[in-house]
């Protein structure tokens, strides 16, 4: 059994991945800001802002008290909302770069030297060039700029396999931030899991979309 440490781990996708995990046998660390809502022996609640390098590195620190290699990484933390450009203030602005792609690269920094040499690290982003429409320039921008990272990320780190899964609609809660009809055709959270797990096992690398 592999231990996984999941970002977000509280959100939508995040819960339904570190569910699936447990009941696969895998032992879970979860940060989140309020990571404590999951009940399961083999998992462990990490309390973490993912848009502070202090607040993650303390993560990592404690994680590191409770497990000495981690064998799959997901970043399943993420936010959205829908304003034009002219109205989108700077700090909203941050907000959704920070969930979306500055804390991807917070989280991966330091949680580096804790990963297995052989590793996984799998992102959720977005099929963000159907994103690219009023209101959603953060959003797009944000998710444009993930897929860059990882890409660039899988020339450093040759030995451990980069993902990053594209998941078309998905019915979260996120769904409630934006003026979009949920398609009838969209997935749910335990299906995209499922999905994203199943591209683990089958040591899946580059771009998924789902």
């Amino acid at each position: 059994m592999a231990n996984a440490l999941v970002w977000g781990a509280t959100g939508g996708i995040g819960r339904a991945l570190v569910t699936a995990l447990l009941h696969e046998g895998h032992k879970v660390v979860g940060a989140a800001r309020k990571a404590h809502t999951i009940d399961s022996p083999a998992y462990i609640p990490l309390e973490a802002d993912i848009a502070d390098d202090y607040s993650i590195a303390q993560a990592v620190y404690t994680a590191a008290q409770h497990t000495d290699s981690i064998h799959l990484m997901i970043y399943a933390a993420g936010d959205i909302l829908s304003t034009r450009v002219a109205d989108l203030s700077a700090t909203d602005w941050q907000r959704i770069l920070d969930a979306n792609l500055t804390g991807a690269y917070l989280t991966t920094r330091h949680s580096l030297p804790l990963l297995a040499p052989d590793a996984t690290l799998i992102y959720i982003g977005a099929l963000h060039e159907r994103l690219r429409l009023p209101g959603f320039s953060a959003y797009a921008a944000a998710k444009a700029g993930l897929e860059a990272f990882a890409d660039a990320l899988a020339k450093e780190e040759r030995k451990r396999k980069i993902l990053v899964v594209r998941p078309g609609a998905v019915a979260t809660p996120l769904w409630d931030k934006v003026p979009l009809r949920l398609p009838p055709n969209a997935q749910s959270a335990d299906q995209a899991a499922t999905a994203i797990l199943a591209a683990w096992s089958q040591g899946k690398t580059g771009a998924l979309d789902l």
